[in-house]
């Protein structure tokens, strides 16, 4: 990604279940020099990572396997202190007050910004 921030010495994980946006985000990151974790298509493949690995940061969907958001991930983030955002099509009234203020990347959206958002957590 030329022009893009450095990610070079970050290890990101991504979250997400929708293989082109999953492979899009991951090539994206390393092309912005991040060493990528996953991507985890599933809730239990990013907590089976989560008891392995410590990333830097994270890029979150909230919609993993259908059936609406779900927060456990997030959660643990929080509680391990291991920043995150959100990469999602849902709105922002869904999130509940605990993790509002995370930062929320809106799909569709375009990879500069998500490797801009990564960058600045």
């Amino acid at each position: 990604m030329t022009g893009a921030p450095d990610l070079s010495g970050k290890t990101i994980l991504v979250v997400e279940d929708d293989y082109y946006v999953a492979s899009d985000t991951a090539a994206a990151l390393r092309g912005a020099g991040a060493i990528v974790l996953g991507p985890s298509p599933t809730a239990e493949d990013a907590a089976h990572l989560l008891e392995h690995e410590t990333p830097t940061s994270v890029v979150l969907d909230l919609n993993l396997g259908g059936g609406g958001p779900k927060f456990e991930i997030a959660h643990r983030l929080l509680e391990r202190g291991i920043p995150f955002v959100f990469l999602t099509g849902y709105d922002p009234d869904l999130i509940p007050d605990d993790l509002a203020n995370i930062k929320r990347l809106q799909k569709p959206i375009a990879l500069r910004e998500v490797v801009e958002a990564v960058s600045r957590l």
